[in-house]
């Protein structure tokens, strides 16, 4: 797990070869095997292969989307808040549990924040992908991955890179260090 970590970085170029079916499988038992709280399972995931779509899913808020136009797979997260109160780490949860799973299979992915994120005028981007992916009224979009083979290469990140004064020991005031 920890060399998946290390490995790990958000892509936001593709190559246009399509993700394999058999590992499109993997990723969605993925999705369902992450855990939820109380196992209340308030998430719901719509896996977007279709060029048009990919191409509106660019275009879901101002900023930040526009890498969907390359990738061949995106994972759209999305919840009922009225189902349980922790929906939104519930989408959170799942959506890193794809990303490990995308990154042993031997894929990249990026996350895309929605929620709470304008997509134009007085709409929302989890309302226009909702609207897109013809989703129940009451679903929100909080989070879209996009998953694919690289076309670009990035190094994980060195452990130097890592901000150690981030942890603390039984205090965040302690003096004492975990460095």
């Amino acid at each position: 797990m920890l060399d998946l970590l290390r490995e790990r970085r958000s892509i936001r170029k593709f190559s246009a070869e399509g993700v394999d079916p058999e590992k499109v499988d993997l990723l969605q038992e993925a999705l369902l095997r992450a855990p939820t709280s109380r196992n209340l399972q308030p998430c719901e995931f719509v896996l977007v292969d279709d060029r048009d779509k990919l191409m509106s899913l660019a275009t879901a808020k101002l900023h930040g989307t526009a890498f969907f136009a390359t990738a061949p797979l995106a994972v759209v997260v999305a919840a009922n808040p009225e189902v349980s109160d922790v929906w939104i780490e519930d989408c959170a949860i799942a959506a890193i549990i794809v990303q490990l799973a995308a990154e042993e299979l031997g894929l990249k992915s990026c996350w895309a924040q929605l929620r709470l994120r304008p997509h134009s005028g007085d709409e929302s981007a989890s309302e226009f992908v909702r609207s897109l992916l013809d989703l129940p009224a009451g679903m929100e979009v909080p989070i879209v991955i996009a998953i694919g083979y690289p076309d670009e290469n990035k190094a994980g990140h060195g452990s130097e890179t890592l901000k150690r004064n981030k942890l603390h020991l039984n205090s965040f005031r302690s003096s004492e260090s975990l460095c």
